[in-house]
């Protein structure tokens, strides 16, 4: 075994601590990575020897992003409805068969290239630990199809099949199929089962019984809640005890009484909501009631054609009411927790001793860069489990 020496780092934010306002940032910091795992952390004065030294030369390192909701595998794109909608065409469920078609019409190999695309231009940004889902194939082929693709690019993989009803099919009989033969094709290839609860897509009782469906199969339990309204979505969310409930744009009191008293991750998509401009949801409410929450890039091509979670961090400070310390937790610890990956030997999102060594360095001195300068690559050099990643053209961890 070879250890590496990470130092010269001016802040350390090491997410160690359990909850989001707590501050344990390290000045002049250091830290060794030995065998994918962290194995010391402490002031650069102190630092022991090893096999190999980098120095950031007084720059911020952090965990990796998080990105615990995206749409990866998919064909084709959606500009001519974000054009739309632009000049003032409401967003609704509609849009997603326009992708499915070509979803249908694109080989395995085709969606695994794209996916892989995605994942690298999200790793550029820092991201570490991605999830993405099925759900634009929308037939048992298509859907066992993306469900391959997806196991083959991302971490964690959902299935998504209840994400509307494709045009052709009796409702009924869409439903069977996902809770039957479609559910039983893609588990071995899949760790969770989602479902869109929204007008236009499924109501609450469907949703309930498709997610009931995966829990009897084995799969851990996701929803797509209460982005267009009410939906219900978040109260069923916290009802079955899913691991998040994701969107989360129109909530009543109640429903974040719910949240708040409850292990449900509210999961953000502050990307997404811009692009269909819908309200932020009530993030600093939630946070302020005790409720969990993560952000993610919602990745599609639809309604947030983008990998970048710096981007989303920084508008949720900056439109959100977040402070940077609340939105990079959201994106790294909290997030971790919406994937059942906060805590045990797996843990993502939090750099301790023995724990993955999932970290990034920014091109500044301080997370607090991130939503100072909007829209700014920032993100210089990555490691997943102990593994540097190329940095960026031109871009190095020299002064």
């Amino acid at each position: 075994m070879t250890a590496e020496l990470l130092t010269g780092i001016a802040e350390l934010t090491t997410q160690a601590a359990e909850f989001s306002h707590d501050d344990d940032r390290l000045r002049d910091a250091a830290l060794v990575i030995e065998n994918g795992r962290i194995a010391w952390i402490g002031p650069a004065a102190e630092a022991p020897a090893a096999d190999s030294v980098v120095d950031v030369h007084g720059r911020a390192v952090l965990p990796g992003w998080v990105d615990t909701h995206s749409h990866l595998v998919f064909a084709g794109d959606r500009a001519a409805e974000f054009e739309a909608r632009m000049a003032g065409q409401r967003y609704t469920a509609g849009g997603i068969v326009s992708t499915m078609m070509a979803t249908r019409a694109a080989s395995e190999a085709h969606l695994i290239a794209n996916a892989r695309r995605l994942r690298r231009d999200a790793e550029a940004q820092g991201t570490t630990f991605l999830e993405t889902k099925t759900g634009y194939g929308l037939d048992l082929a298509s859907e066992l199809r993306s469900a391959k693709a997806a196991a083959e690019v991302a971490d964690v993989v959902s299935f998504l099949g209840a994400h509307v009803v494709p045009p052709g099919i009796d409702r009924r009989d869409y439903l069977d199929l996902v809770t039957g033969p479609m559910l039983t094709a893609v588990t071995p290839h899949v760790d969770f089962i989602d479902a869109f609860c929204e007008t236009g897509a499924f109501d609450v009782e469907e949703c309930r019984e498709v997610l009931l469906a995966g829990r009897a199969a084995g799969l851990g339990l996701r929803l797509h809640g209460n982005q267009l309204g009410s939906s219900g979505g978040v109260r069923l969310a916290v009802e079955l005890g899913c691991a998040s409930v994701d969107h989360c744009n129109h909530l009543d009191d109640a429903d974040i009484d719910a949240l708040a008293g409850s292990n449900t991750v509210a999961t953000l998509l502050p990307a997404c909501d811009l692009s269909t401009r819908e309200p932020f949801p009530p993030a600093r409410r939630l946070l302020d009631a005790g409720a969990h929450i993560a952000l993610a890039s919602n990745c599609n091509p639809g309604t947030s054609y983008t990998t970048s979670m710096p981007f989303c961090v920084a508008t949720a400070v900056l439109q959100m009411g977040l402070t940077v310390r609340e939105a990079v937790w959201a994106a790294t610890r909290g997030a971790a927790r919406a994937v059942g990956r906060e805590h045990g030997p797996d843990a993502v999102g939090s750099l301790r001793i023995g724990g993955r060594a999932d970290l990034q360095v920014l091109d500044a001195p301080s997370v607090a860069h991130l939503a100072y300068r909007p829209g700014m690559q920032l993100c210089v050099a990555t490691w997943t489990e102990g593994v540097r990643a190329r940095p960026l053209a031109n871009r190095d961890l020299s002064t």
